[in-house]
């Protein structure tokens, strides 16, 4: 809502890419209070941020999903964005609406993150179809990697300096802004979610068929991304003779969006959406070459979901998105829940937000114990995991 930060799209390198007459804000931002963006800038702009709703919606020829993009320690992303997650639920209830959230890392500069960011899951909880959580100490942690790599790391990659395209210059060299190379990953993200909707392909993936294949309870819609090669401000070439290891590459915890390790963790379903000169048995011989390492809930072991977009990203012979439905997110909602309860405990810094019209405290008990009952809905299929089938031959089962 801080009008100079908006405007900073107008005269940056990608303003021709929006439209100013869509942007809407105020003379300052939500102060890392989630009760002013929820409460006070929800309720003040709702019929402005409906209007644009409905104009951008208006303009479009197939509307398949809405893309929210937001940041959850803050006021504004958290409180803000979800309001008008509300709202896409309230004016278009049978679109679906795909949530990247990014998660403030422990050392993150705002007091008061975990307040906002509980606050705001249990409204992504009740409102989103699916969550794409991204979390920041993971994106520093890849940005790290990928410049080690560039400074002669691992043997068989290549960096190729001069074709790289960052929202700062265009050129790896040059000044660069801070968070260029964060927010590429999460560009790249995008870019490859999107792909099938964009592109041709022998296996293209609708968007909506994402929650309707991935989300088997309505609760449970975190999907954990991961993506290969891994790439920001310079193009790291993998030769195609490594496409298998780019799949394995998918499932190691160092490819991940959040710092979890899907393969120590159940999976109640998995995307895969390849991007480049792939073929159909690429990806059925990864995948059954994967699976036994890769432990599924008993009752969706053929959970797999496939997409195929014939055209490769800049600079690629090919990439890899994957989406897990895995337990593995439960160990960040539950590093939340307590540094949430940390501050709740003592009731730090709840005057602020109780000072704002529409706030009240059972606010705050309602989101701490939205958040614990997903936590013990992941919890409770975590300990069934002992007991999970092996894979039954096709066979046995029609017997």
């Amino acid at each position: 809502m801080e009008e100079g930060v908006v405007n900073e799209l107008l005269h940056g390198p990608l303003h021709d890419i929006f439209d100013s007459t869509q942007l809407l804000t105020d003379v300052s931002g939500s102060g890392n209070n989630w009760a002013v963006g929820h409460m006070t800038y929800g309720s003040a702009y709702r019929e402005q941020i409906v209007q644009k709703l409905r104009r951008a919606a208006e303009h479009c020829d197939c509307l398949q999903c809405f893309f929210l993009i937001h940041s959850m320690g803050g006021g504004t992303g958290s409180g803000l964005g979800t309001r008008v997650l509300s709202l896409l639920e309230e004016e278009f209830p049978e679109v679906c609406r795909i949530v990247t959230s990014i998660y403030p890392s422990v050392e993150d500069d705002v007091i008061t993150s975990p307040y906002n960011s509980v606050l705001a899951m249990r409204e992504l909880t009740e409102h989103a179809d699916c969550v794409l959580p991204v979390e920041n100490q993971s994106l520093v942690d890849i940005v790290t990697k990928i410049q080690h790599m560039s400074h002669g790391g691992k043997p068989g990659l290549m960096i190729k300096r001069d074709s790289s395209i960052i929202s700062g210059q265009g050129v790896l060299v040059g000044a660069e802004r801070p968070f260029d190379a964060m927010n590429n990953i999460v560009a790249n993200l995008l870019l490859n979610i999107t792909s099938s909707a964009r592109f041709e392909g022998s296996l293209n993936m609708d968007l909506n068929e994402i929650p309707m294949n991935l989300v088997p309870f309505p609760r449970l819609h975190y999907l954990v991304p991961s993506l290969t090669p891994l790439y920001t401000l310079a193009d790291v070439y993998i030769p195609t003779r490594r496409l298998n290891q780019m799949f394995s590459d998918a499932f190691s915890k160092d490819h991940q969006l959040i710092r979890a390790d899907p393969k120590r963790s159940l999976y109640m379903a998995c995307a895969l959406m390849v991007r480049g000169n792939v073929q159909v048995s690429d990806l059925r011989r990864n995948i059954e070459r994967l699976r036994p390492s890769l432990p599924f809930v008993s009752w969706n072991q053929e959970g797999w979901k496939t997409g195929l977009c014939s055209v490769s990203p800049v600079g690629h012979s090919h990439s890899l998105l994957a989406l897990a439905n895995n337990t593995c997110v439960k160990p960040t909602f539950m590093d939340l829940r307590e540094r949430f309860n940390r501050l709740y405990r003592k009731k730090a810094h709840l005057h602020h937000y109780l000072h704002v019209e529409g706030m009240e405290q059972s606010c705050f008990s309602e989101a701490i114990t939205s958040l614990s009952s997903l936590i013990e809905e992941y919890h409770h299929l975590d300990v069934n995991k002992g007991t999970l089938m092996h894979d039954t031959p096709r066979l046995s089962i029609c017997r």
